[in-house]
C-alpha cells in the first residue's frame, strides 16, 4: 500500500510517501511544498492545494495522514494554520483517500517512543526506519513520520480483524 504523510503549514508543507508491505516500510519520495508570503492568502492557499493534488496522483498514493495542528500565542498564525491544514485534507479527500489523523505526541511515541520527542530525534528515527532516505527538510521528515505511524495503525487494525474475525 502506498501512504501519503502530510505535514501541514502555510509556509511550508511536508510531504512524504512510503511504501507499506505487511510491516516492512520503503521510502518512496518525500518534499515540501512552499508558499510566499508576500502572495495573498487565497492564491497561497490554492497553490498548495494544487501542488499537493499533484503530488498524490503521480504518487497514486491509496491512503492519506496529516499531523493535527496545535494552537500557539500568535492567533492569526493559528487561524491561517488551520485554513492551511483544511486544504491538506480538502486535496486529500478530493482524490479519494481515506484520511487518518494524528496529535504530534502520537506520531512522536509511535516513531521514537516518547511524546515528546526533539525535531532532531524524529529525523535520525525516520532515517534510521526508511534506510537510505534524503529529507527534503524537517516538515518532510514529519510528513515521513505521519506516515510511518498511519502505516502502524493501519497495520495493527488490520491485525485485530484479522483475530477478530478468526
Amino acid at each position: 500500500m502506498i501512504l501519503i504523510g502530510l505535514d501541514p503549514g502555510l509556509g511550508t508543507t511536508g510531504w512524504g510517501v512510503i511504501a507499506a508491505e505487511g510491516n516492512r516500510l520503503s521510502h518512496v519520495a518525500n518534499g515540501q511544498i512552499k508558499t510566499e508570503p508576500s502572495m495573498e492568502l487565497a492564491r497561497r492557499l490554492a497553490l498548495l492545494h494544487d501542488a499537493l493534488f499533484e503530488v498524490i496522483r503521480t504518487h497514486r498514493a491509496e491512503s492519506a495522514a496529516a499531523e493535527e495542528v496545535l494552537g500557539n500565542s500568535n492567533p492569526q498564525s493559528t487561524l491561517k494554520l488551520g485554513q492551511a491544514r483544511g486544504v491538506v485534507l480538502l486535496a486529500a479527500s478530493r482524490s479519494g483517500l481515506a484520511v487518518g489523523e494524528y496529535h504530534p505526541s502520537v506520531v512522536k511515541k509511535a516513531v521514537v517512543g516518547t511524546g515528546g520527542a526533539e525535531k532532531r530525534q524524529i529525523q535520525a528515527m525516520v532515517q534510521h526506519l526508511l534506510p537510505g532516505v534524503k529529507l527534503a527538510g524537517p516538515d518532510a521528515a514529519d510528513a515521513l513520520a505521519v506516515a510511518i505511524t498511519h502505516a502502524h495503525h493501519l497495520a495493527s487494525a488490520k491485525s485485530l480483524a484479522r483475530r477478530a474475525y478468526a
